[in-house]
């Protein structure tokens, strides 16, 4: 009988480059599969985004960028149907981000409308002072 020793150093180093080649070759999958998925979780959020901009008052207050908002939500839907899943996931996160914009904008003009209003009654109660002392 024969007997082979076998270099097991050599071996194990012959299968580094297919132990990269398969990790890279699994990463790949998995990104090609995740970009095949339909973006309906981005899809949602933007459009409870777009929602809860118009319920502070975007569409008073931020017109521009509640159209902007809306036009977006409106085109990545019908990206999502037509099955362009990335372009669908851009415009959704545009859209949410508009609205985003849109929202602050209307918590800020309302803000300053608020403060206007203290400050005109403040005014109004210095005036009244004033005649009631004369």
């Amino acid at each position: 009988m024969e007997h082979y020793r076998v270099n097991t150093s050599s071996v194990r180093s012959s299968f580094g480059p297919l132990k990269t080649s398969l990790v890279c070759l699994a990463a790949g999958v998995v990104l090609t599969g995740c970009a095949g998925m339909a973006p309906v979780e981005q899809y949602a959020v933007s459009r409870s985004a777009v929602n809860a901009a118009v319920s502070a008052g975007g569409t008073e207050f931020a017109a521009v960028e509640m159209k902007s908002a809306q036009d977006k939500l409106k085109d990545a839907e019908i990206a999502l149907h037509g099955k362009h899943y990335e372009a669908a996931r851009r415009l959704a996160e545009q859209a949410e981000w508009d609205a985003r914009v849109a929202e602050r904008k209307a918590q800020a003009a309302k803000a300053r409308r608020a403060v206007e209003d203290g400050r005109q009654g403040v005014q109004d109660l210095r005036e009244e002072g004033l005649r009631a002392a004369s």
